[in-house]
């Protein structure tokens, strides 16, 4: 895969909840500027892209200390 830019080089987010673009084509969008998508919230997870419907996987990134991005707010990032 190749990336069209690296806003997101080394950075490595989740992705939970419920969103109004799929979520392969935001994982996609992700690692097209260099970012990576993990399955599990770590001390090593950058960014929780959180839907509606968030579980889990929230309340284990606030007890780390992960920011959390929503859908608009990542297509603003990689817009910037």
């Amino acid at each position: 895969k190749s990336t069209s830019s690296s806003k997101l080089l080394n950075k490595t987010f989740v992705i939970t909840g419920t969103f109004s673009t799929p979520r392969n084509a935001l994982q996609e969008m992700i690692e097209q500027h260099g970012g990576k998508v993990s399955s599990q919230v770590s001390k090593n997870t950058n960014y929780l892209l959180l839907g509606q419907k968030a579980g889990s996987k929230l309340a284990k990134a606030k007890s780390l200390g992960i920011k959390t991005l929503s859908e608009a707010e990542l297509i603003a990032l990689l817009n910037a």
